[in-house]
């Protein structure tokens, strides 16, 4: 066939163009990619024209040039802030985010990040008691609104009935939505609010109707239940937890009313416009206390950080915030260490949970277990492969069904092979049951017994090793599982997983705050999730035990509710201070608690904070160290942020900056950070007020300093602070010299006494980075 030649370059030329188009089609959506963005606007700048914040929002984002033309119907808008930021979440191109960063009423613009969740006996173990103290004091809370921004609530827990609770407060504006599984009747005199924040995660493309989950604010992971349950769960008696806990189950402040917001989806999936959005509806709802048990990965400046900037917005209209300090393990790691923020470590209970088991020779052994199932075994052959090192440690694929099968299988310690590993290879292999020898601590979670196990330290392990290495027929006499054991000691300590100071964004400021339970705390939980697989069955429970710094959370949240009744004029950081200064370091030995960490060696305030909570203590502190809006933006102006960093921040274009010292932010604690270029001997100084809260109107505190170790040197002045009425202030100053170099961490405590036994605690910390 012949084709004419002008014909032909038509045809090449249709053919490139095709290409040249073909190419830009490839280009665009790879440079052009929706994601979501945090937007910060100056609120100024909002017409008259519009009423409301949002209008405008949707104004901008309707006019923008660089929209595609397919993508006109396309939903922009997120959510509109003018509470915890002035400004507003949406899905935008490179290019329509260029454009709305070119407006003078933009300031600031971050990208909307992914974050993770970070548990009844710990009210006893917490001193909490019918009939004396905090409980009876505060009315267990009565009347006060305890917000939990989390994975949302299984309503129908017992924990959450209304029995004996007071009439919905007047001043409540929240609702409870309908939703799947969800309807507002769910709702009562306990549970008056419940909403559900999902825009951020469809923003990612999950599309929650079709997912495994709720599209409601119905709890589908668990963590929110558990969390809500401990900060305010009412009266549940007969709780039960596989044989764990057998008894009553109730929240430190069981009369406490309860909002929960869902912002936590796909089992524990948190995208920060829900969670800015799930606080910016808690301040418009009227809570008292705002409980976040979850964090963002990295610690970033307090202008980029929006649950620090949201915090502040909470704080500044009285309601105290608490979050979680992170699980990150390591020092230096603690998240949500803003000073507005109530930031909480976590501590272990005395209670331990174990198995005991009788050799055949009779020689009784006992050890670590977790084991649900309240199981008896009697006379099995005992198997543990001498001579073999890889069967010997129950290495991966390394034991023989015909051997280990329906036997007891004693596992060595190894340090190339972990416990997890090995109750897999025992499962597989078809043993009865297990024992392991290990020094590694916590080696096995309570979720990974799949079948009747027993831990042991080595040295426990040798009596075990000795008898089935020397007998012909070896075995188990008896083992006897679900046992529970209280006053354990040393207790607390901190848990190995609790992230630890200094904070690098401002690690003049010491963090954690606080301690409190998180460690194996049994609460109230969704029952759709399986809490472990033993055997060929997915077990699931009512209330199951939970570990984390999200654990320790509820409990301050709890504890804030409680003071909050008693001293409803009290700001937030008077109820932080009180839990602060009426805190105790020493565990149940009489000794300064151990990190879990270090292996059990003494911890340090970048652990523990100011020490752990003590309710009773912090009803009455004698003394607190007020602060208001006013003392967080000289703190924020001592960081050198500037004007449009601290206009985004503060949500004003106008402020007042006359002390920029951040040492002398009227904290409740003391840090002094070294730098390694740093000229010894050295001194720093640290102005305080305090305020007498106490109900002698007249007192008389006098300066202690307890536990100065060496090459520290403090001095305090005054040393004595005389009061003659009620909410006087009292200025000091306290003086750290250090002679020379030291170790990572040095401290003591300085400790104002009065003559009616009040002990106002403050820890005193030097840090060489």
């Amino acid at each position: 066939m012949k084709m004419s030649f002008s014909h032909l370059i038509s045809q090449c030329s249709l053919l490139g163009l095709l290409l040249f188009l073909l190419a830009i089609v490839n280009a665009v959506p790879k440079s052009e990619e929706y994601k979501t963005y945090i937007v910060h606007m100056d609120h100024t700048h909002k017409p008259t024209s519009f009423l409301t914040h949002e209008s405008w929002h949707r104004s901008i984002l309707k006019s923008l040039l660089s929209s595609p033309a397919n993508d006109d119907d396309k939903e922009l808008l997120l959510y509109s802030y003018s509470h915890v930021m002035h400004g507003f979440s949406a899905r935008l191109t490179p290019s329509q985010l260029a454009e709305i960063e070119e407006s003078p009423a933009h300031l600031a613009t971050f990208p909307g990040s992914t974050g993770k969740l970070t548990t009844t006996y710990s009210p006893k173990f917490l001193g909490l008691q019918q009939n004396f103290g905090i409980w009876p004091a505060a009315s267990y809370g009565e009347d006060v609104i305890v917000g939990i921004i989390d994975s949302g609530i299984w309503p129908e827990r017992e924990s959450f009935n209304d029995e004996g609770m007071s009439p919905v407060p007047q001043r409540w504006k929240g609702e409870c939505e309908n939703g799947t599984a969800f309807s507002p009747s769910y709702c009562n005199r306990k549970l008056i609010g419940a909403r559900s924040f999902s825009k951020g995660i469809r923003a990612k493309g999950h599309d929650i109707s079709k997912e495994e989950e709720f599209d409601s604010a119905r709890d589908f992971v668990g963590h929110g239940s558990h969390t809500a349950s401990t900060a305010v769960g009412n009266y549940v008696p007969g709780v039960s937890h596989f044989g764990y806990a057998r008894g009553t189950a109730v929240g430190v402040a069981p009369r406490a009313h309860l909002a929960v917001y869902k912002v936590a989806w796909l089992k524990g999936q948190v995208e920060l416009p829900d969670v800015i959005a799930g606080m910016e509806q808690a301040i418009l709802d009227g809570v008292d206390i705002m409980s976040l048990s979850l964090n963002f990965h990295g610690q970033i400046p307090y202008f980029a950080d929006a649950i620090a900037k949201g915090s502040l917005s909470a704080v500044e209209k009285g309601i105290f915030v608490v979050c979680s300090a992170g699980n990150d393990y390591d020092f230096g790691t603690v998240t949500n260490a803003a000073p507005w923020i109530a930031t909480v470590g976590a501590g272990t209970l005395d209670r331990s949970f174990h198995a005991t088991m009788t050799l055949g020779n009779g020689v009784p052994i006992e050890g670590t277990s977790y084991f649900p199932e309240s199981v008896f075994i009697t006379d099995k052959p005992l198997y543990y492969a001498k001579g073999n090192l890889s069967k010997a440690i129950c290495n991966d694929k390394a034991l023989d069904i015909k051997d280990v099968s329906g036997k007891v299988v004693l596992c060595d310690y190894s340090t190339n092979i972990t416990t997890s590993q090995q109750i897999l290879e025992v499962q597989r292999a078809g043993a009865f049951a297990a024992i392991f020898l290990t020094d590694a601590s916590f080696s096995l979670y309570a979720e990974k017994y799949y079948i009747p196990s027993l831990i042991l330290p080595t040295a426990s392990g040798t009596l075990v090793k000795e008898y089935v290495t020397k007998v012909r027929n070896p075995k188990v006499k008896d083992m006897r599982f679900v046992l529970t054991r209280y006053g354990t000691k040393p207790a607390p300590q901190v848990a190995n997983y609790s992230s630890r100071g200094p904070s690098p964004v401002s690690p003049g400021v010491l963090k954690p705050d606080i301690l409190a339970p998180g460690d194996d705390v049994v609460a109230a939980v969704a029952p759709t999730i399986p809490y472990i697989q033993v055997g060929k069955y997915n077990l699931s429970s009512d209330y199951q035990l939970m570990s984390g710094t999200s654990m320790a959370t509820p409990h301050v949240a709890g504890v804030g509710a409680l003071l909050k009744s008693i001293h409803p004029k009290w700001s937030p950081a008077a109820i932080r201070s009180a839990i602060m200064t009426t805190a105790y370091a020493e565990d149940n030995t009489g000794t300064v608690f151990k990190s879990q960490l270090l292996d059990l060696e003494s911890a340090s305030p970048l652990e523990f904070g100011a020490g752990h909570i003590n309710p009773n203590k912090a009803m009455d502190p004698g003394l607190i160290y007020d602060m208001g809006l006013q003392d967080y933006i000289e703190f924020l102006c001592g960081l050198g942020y500037t004007k449009k960093q601290m206009s985004v921040i503060l949500r004003q274009t106008q402020w007042s900056c006359s002390n920029k010292s951040i040492h002398d932010l009227n904290y409740p604690s003391f840090m002094a950070v070294l730098q390694t270029k740093t000229r010894y001997p050295v001194t720093m100084k640290f102005s305080r007020v305090v305020t007498n809260v106490g109900n002698n109107k007249a007192a008389v505190y006098r300066a202690h300093l307890e536990n100065i170790p060496t090459g520290l040197r403090i001095s305090v002045k005054p040393r004595t602070l005389t009061f003659t009425r009620k909410y006087q202030t009292r200025s000091f100053v306290v003086s750290v010299e250090l002679d020379k170099e030291f170790p990572f961490v040095i401290y003591g405590f300085l400790k104002w006494v009065d003559q009616d036994s009040h002990i106002v605690s403050s820890p005193i910390v030097a840090i060489s980075l």
